[in-house]
């Protein structure tokens, strides 16, 4: 099962799959593409995993150990890449947070956000080399941008497990959290994410021309939120 809640301007899908470690089927792949339908239009986007022992545990290989040629392997590799894209593409600011350990594709999830927030006891590795493949949802591409090349072939080539100040210590992992704050703090960042400036500040970091970056904070500067808030700051400081 794959859950989607909002909350005034947040969206936190969760993959709910106790039984299989939160691993990802043929099935949760159509329920998390709904759920991203569902999202559209929220300011920040949070994906997590239900529960405290895993975040995303890879493909359910009990059920893609199905998959036996090369077509139905490409089909079901493209399906998820696409969804995985979808996360990366999200306008607003996009969140992993690792309640558990996420491995293999697990790991690719994570990376498709802009940030990974984690618990502290979580472990994080792409370890589908154990398995004879290798990544095949975007995670060794964005691997790459943000760890560099050399680490992100030394992490995905060997299999290599970080635990969460490792994973933290590599650029893999932005922020630890103690396991008992956890879902408190992660809230907390989310929904300070979930606001009009973050998402005009995610799409200037993409890339846009500085004329664009400068009208981007024109509208911002204009705008009622702005003054409002600026108000706040004036009367403080009296």
């Amino acid at each position: 099962m794959v859950d989607l809640e909002l909350d005034d301007g947040l969206a936190v899908i969760t993959i709910d799959r106790p039984h299989a470690r939160n691993a990802i089927s043929l099935e949760t792949m159509d329920q998390f593409d709904k759920a991203l339908d569902g999202a559209d239009g929220a300011a920040a986007l949070v994906i997590t995993g239900a529960g405290d022992r895993a975040f995303v545990s890879g493909g359910d290989l009990k059920e893609l150990s199905a998959l036996r040629t090369e077509r139905d392997a490409g089909a079901m590799a493209w399906r998820m890449r696409s969804i995985c894209d979808r996360v990366a593409g999200f306008p607003g600011p996009t969140v992993a947070a690792l309640n558990g350990h996420a491995l293999g594709g697990g790991a690719e999830v994570a990376v498709a956000a802009d940030i990974r927030l984690a618990a502290d006891d979580i472990k994080i590795g792409f370890n589908q080399v154990a398995l004879e493949i290798m990544p095949a949802w975007g995670g060794a591409e964005r691997l790459v941008e943000i760890v560099g090349y050399s680490r992100a072939l030394l992490l995905a080539g060997t299999g290599m497990i970080l635990d969460a100040q490792q994973a933290h210590r590599s650029g893999l992992i932005d922020h630890v959290i103690p396991r008992e704050a956890f879902t408190e703090q992660w809230r907390k960042i989310a929904k300070a994410l979930a606001n009009r400036p973050a998402g005009e500040i995610k799409r200037v970091m993409r890339g846009v021309t500085t004329t664009e970056a400068v009208a981007a904070f024109a509208r911002l500067w204009v705008a009622d939120e702005h003054w409002a808030a600026a108000d706040k700051v004036m009367k403080r400081g009296k």
